[in-house]
Order: structure tokens, then sequence, then C-alpha cells
């Protein structure tokens, strides 16, 4: 069996990569640090670190399984969490994962807003994390409600969602560019216009699908710049840098330099879905997802996933 402790050190090691380091965030000492480390590689019959007299690195095992301890540390640290909000009497508590778009939106904020005039005592805890790992989380009951861009597929045997709203895709201009004078824009007009893609997806291929959207309008994007973000890509548009497809929602008090016109032959949108275990363990769960569905909007994707 794992023990939590042995994990805890080896992460602290794999990221400092350098024992002395470690001992000294983990307040012990090198040799009992080095033991245990060694400890953990025996009971595993794994080699976790290259060594040498000048350093010590992970070995290509050693990266995966940092990468699965840290998810399970996280967990344990949750459950932790949980338990002892239980013992405290808070109902247990709300554990929640988001992505970006349910904040900027309002439908967190005003369900949360909801939760506090109801059960002003209760914990909320707020993790914000991309759809998979929210997954993950629901299904080892880490998490009480997942808002997603996708949900999870339709015959998942232990997730059920719902769709929250669908959030346009409207084009930010440079204010002093010519087309910013233009009230209506034809997919002729953007045609090889220097663009910056947004790209906060962790799929690779999200570049991909956004110039065949592109393509399948009308128009070829040249782009010239990435986006980690929508905030980051706004304020290239105002530095003149090119123009940008930003969801309505961040359009709000949209950052002087920048125009904004809607494109109806277009169609794209950003959408946001709420997902959840199917077996409900606690009230309160049931309770905030009903909260949650009741900010849904009036152009939400059709149909609930049962």
């Amino acid at each position: 069996m794992l023990d939590l402790r042995q994990l805890r050190y080896f992460v602290a090691v794999a990221e400092s990569e350098h024992v002395g380091r470690a001992a000294e965030q983990l307040h012990i000492s090198q040799s009992p640090l080095s033991r245990q480390i060694a400890q953990l590689e025996k009971n595993l019959d794994l080699t976790l670190f290259e060594r040498s007299q000048q350093r010590i690195r992970l070995t290509s095992d050693g990266r995966v399984f940092l990468t699965e301890a840290r998810a399970l540390l996280r967990h344990a640290d949750r459950l932790e969490n949980l338990g002892r909000r239980l013992g405290r009497g808070e109902e247990g508590g709300l554990c929640i994962g988001y992505v970006a778009d349910a904040m900027h939106t309002g439908v967190l904020p005003s369900a949360l807003r909801t939760l506090r005039e109801e059960r002003p005592g209760i914990h909320v805890a707020l993790y914000d994390q991309e759809s998979t790992e929210q997954f993950e989380g629901l299904r080892q009951r880490s998490l009480d409600i997942a808002l997603v861009r996708t949900p999870p597929p339709e015959d998942d045997a232990d997730l059920q969602a719902a769709p929250l709203l669908r959030d346009p895709l409207l084009l930010a201009l440079p204010a002093h560019h010519p087309l910013a004078e233009q009230a209506e824009l034809t997919p002729e007009a953007l045609d090889g216009q220097p663009w910056i893609a947004v790209g906060d997806e962790p799929d690779p291929a999200w570049r991909d699908t956004f110039v065949a959207s592109c393509v399948n309008s009308g128009f070829t994007p040249d782009i010239r710049l990435d986006a980690a973000d929508p905030l980051t890509a706004l304020g290239l548009v105002a530095s003149g840098l090119g123009l940008a497809l930003v969801q309505q929602s961040m359009m709000r008090g949209t950052t002087e330099g920048i125009v904004v016109r809607e494109l109806p032959w277009y169609g794209g949108s950003v959408q946001l879905w709420a997902a959840w275990h199917r077996v409900d363990l606690r009230p309160v769960v049931t309770s905030f997802r009903e909260t949650v569905l009741a900010e849904r909007g009036p152009s939400a994707p059709a149909g609930d996933q049962d």
C-alpha cells in the first residue's frame, strides 16, 4: 500500500531536483528523506530518479509517476477536508469544479450568491480545472458538481449533464481598423486579415478547429498570434495587432480601442454544461445543482443527458 507521506516526500524532491532543498522545505534531515525515497523505490520496484554527484533528476518512469502522485495527493487533501467538514456538521460543504467561462458568464457567481443566502454557513471549495479532470473528480467523489465546456459521453455509466448556456462569439477589431466603420461585415471582408487565435483549451487541435470553422464560413484567417485566453486576445486587439473572435460575455465593459461586431453568418459559440454523478449522496448537492440549472439562459444548447 502506498504511503502518502512518502509520496509527499517524493513530490518535494522531484519538484526541487535537490534532496537538501526538499529536506529544508519539509523540515526534516536529508538522511531520513533519502531513506524514505529509497524505500518507496524498493516497494515499487521502480527507479524514480537518476542520481549523480551534481544533481538528482526524474527518470522517464518517474515523470509519469509524479503526475499520478500529484493527482492522488490532491484527492487525499480534498478527502481530508471533506471529512473534517462532515465532522463539523457542515453538510459536507460543496466542492465545485469549473472552467473560466463559468465565472465570466456570471453563472457560477450567481449560483453561489443564492447558495450563500440560503445556507450562509456552508463551506465551498472551488477548483479551476479542465473538463476531463473534473469528470474524474466527479467519479472519485472529490467534486460534487462540474461546470464544463463539453459534456461527458451520453452513454457514460456514472455521469449526467445538462446544458447551461451558449455564449456567442463576436468579432473584436481595433477601433482604427478600416473595417471598424462598417456596420455589417461579410466573410469576404475578413479574408486574409491578420488574426489572433484564442486557444484556452488543452486539445492541441483547437487551432485547426478554429481555422476550419472560419473556412466553412467563407474566409481564411491569417493567424499572426496565439492568445492563451480571451482577455489577452482583447489586449492584443486593442494594440492593433489583429482581429479576434471572443465570446459575448467577455465584451462587458470592452477595453478602450476595440470595436465589436456581430457576425450572424458565423454562428460560433462557447458552450457551458453542468455535470454531476448520477447518484446523489447528500441533499445539499441536489439543492445546489437545481440552483445552477436555474441559471441556464435561453440560448442554452438543447437537451439534457440522461
